[in-house]
């Protein structure tokens, strides 16, 4: 079948209202690249990774995938691919099983690797942002092999792209990427990187709003963490239904129920607790600590 009888059955399908048809993200052939030149444009970075497992101040990253593109920063247009980079790096001890039935990586791939840092730094050296789909993941483990990550600002396209408001209830890139009409190959870091810049392309389904605009809109507010210290324990349930996750305190801090909230709503959230939470209605306690795009998902939060 060529190409063009590939679209009218593709049409004709899609025409019955019973099908629908996922298509391969391909970045060369997506049409939401403006292709022009724009004065004042800038670069920003999709990244993924895989690592030997969670916990970044043990594991290791295995392989590194980014593409960068340029922008243009007033009106959010995607103008064009400037680089890509794909490697993978010797962990210098054998891979879990797991790891190698999740990611399909080996110990035949990596043994021996490393990534070209000379590349990587000068990528990261053109950026004025980096995206990742849960950067609260990737950006520690990518600090700690990289420094010149460490000073960017970063954003996130799990968390700070207002999914349930576009009626779309799973963050999971391989759904997103569905609901956008598209699949890729998922679990590699390069395919990961590639399908968060093709969300990025798209459109929200509710709003219409581009999904890059929305993104560039929100990333670079300033948050506010706020733990309700000493919150009664019978409030549990309620704190959580609101969204609070409860800390031990092993990363910092006090224990507690916390939440990150945009700057805007701090006096909102500090207001509720005082209502719902503390039964002398006193804020006292709480403790506030305010994030900004170049320290947040970041090891230093």
């Amino acid at each position: 079948m060529n190409a063009l009888e590939a679209e009218i059955a593709i049409t004709a399908l899609r025409a019955t209202g019973e099908f629908s048809v996922l298509r391969k993200l391909n970045l060369e052939k997506e049409s939401g690249f403006s292709g022009r030149s724009v004065q004042g444009s800038k670069v920003g970075i999709c990244l993924d990774t895989e690592t030997t497992g969670l916990n970044y101040a043990e594991d290791k990253i295995i392989e590194l995938g980014i593409v960068a593109f340029e922008y243009d920063p007033v009106t959010a247009e995607i103008i064009r691919i400037t680089d890509r980079y794909n490697g993978f790096e010797d962990p210098g001890r054998p891979l879990q099983q797991e790891i190698i039935e999740i990611t399909g990586i080996t110990d035949d791939m990596v043994r021996g690797q490393s990534f070209d840092d000379d590349q990587v730094n000068r990528i990261a050296s053109q950026a004025s942002v980096v995206i990742a789909h849960n950067a609260a993941f990737d950006r520690k483990f990518v600090e700690n092999r990289y420094q010149a990550f460490a000073t960017l600002p970063w954003a996130c396209t799990v968390n700070q792209i207002d999914w349930q408001a576009e009626r779309i209830s799973t963050r999971v890139l391989e759904y997103l990427l569905f609901k956008f009409g598209l699949f890729i190959n998922a679990h590699r870091a390069l395919d990961d990187a590639e399908g968060v810049l093709g969300i990025l392309l798209g459109r929200l389904p509710v709003s219409d709003t581009p999904v890059f605009k929305a993104l560039l809109d929100t990333y670079a507010e300033v948050s506010a963490r706020i733990s309700a210290v000493g919150a009664p324990f019978d409030k549990k349930d309620l704190l959580k239904q609101r969204g609070y996750r409860w800390s031990d305190g092993s990363q910092g801090g006090s224990k507690s129920w916390w939440i990150s909230v945009p700057g805007v709503r701090e006096n909102e959230e500090l207001s509720w607790l005082a209502s719902e939470v503390y039964p002398d209605g006193s804020t006292d306690r709480v403790e506030i600590s305010r994030v900004n795009a170049i320290d947040r998902f970041s090891v230093r939060e």
